[in-house]
């Protein structure tokens, strides 16, 4: 049986290796940092994974803490930025207006996304912007490895918001004004590392599937899977302005 929730706990160690910053990623935080104006600005990072994003973010130049319910991932964090606190996005342990800016990226699918961004709106100051990196419904229809999970489409979509579901709850959590950007991206995979990717239930979804589908998907992969494995990103970025 699959889990309600996923559990980033017990991949915390392979999580970056299985999820490399490689030139795509690379990509995704430049148009975060832009829009969101968050290069040399006080950021919080809410459900900062394992660091990465706000490793970054120091070094353009920014003041960033981070916060992430997950304490195996906050504890791996921390080894990149110092100001690590394990809380969740829902509870964020910070006084009203701390922050310049807030990033929550690939985070808005995990949370309660009205308590969370009622929260990020708190602890902004009054000119403050969120800056929300997640994936736009179109990604799912067209993600290549649901032919081999076909749940994972219908999951996704049951977590991810619509771009009018983010705009709206964004203006309902007291922010004032939303503007959303669309990003399409092409990435390739070799038979092996989509393998090992799979195996280690490298994206949630893959931890909230039923068991039987992942081993069947599994095998399935392992008979017809070619050597090189094109696919396509198709993201939504949202920079909501308090």
């Amino acid at each position: 049986m699959s889990p309600s929730h996923p559990n980033f706990g017990w991949v915390a160690r392979s999580y970056d290796a299985l999820r490399p910053a490689d030139a795509n990623w690379w990509e995704v935080f430049e148009l975060l940092v832009r829009e969101g104006d968050l290069a040399g600005r006080r950021v919080l990072d809410i459900g900062c994974g394992t660091g990465r994003a706000a490793e970054a973010l120091v070094g353009r130049g920014s003041r960033v803490w981070g916060v992430e319910p997950e304490p195996e991932m906050a504890a791996l964090a921390r080894e990149r930025v110092s100001t690590v606190k394990v809380a969740p996005a829902e509870r964020l342990p910070f006084k009203d207006g701390w922050f310049e800016r807030a990033l929550m990226w690939l985070v808005v699918h995990l949370v309660d996304r009205p308590r969370a961004f009622g929260e990020a709106a708190r602890v902004l100051r009054p000119d403050g912007r969120l800056a929300i990196g997640t994936f736009h419904p179109l990604h799912f229809e067209r993600y290549w490895l649901k032919r081999f999970f076909p749940s994972m489409e219908t999951i996704n979509k049951a977590r991810f918001p619509t771009s009018e579901e983010l705009d709206s709850e964004l203006i309902a959590a007291g922010f004032a004004r939303v503007e959303q950007h669309r990003l399409t991206q092409t990435a390739w995979v070799d038979r092996e590392t989509a393998l090992e990717r799979v195996r280690g239930r490298f994206i949630s979804p893959l931890q909230l599937i039923e068991d039987e589908e992942l081993e069947a998907g599994l095998r399935r992969m392992e008979a017809e899977l070619p050597e090189r494995n094109d696919y396509s990103l198709e993201w939504l970025v949202a920079v909501a302005y308090r």
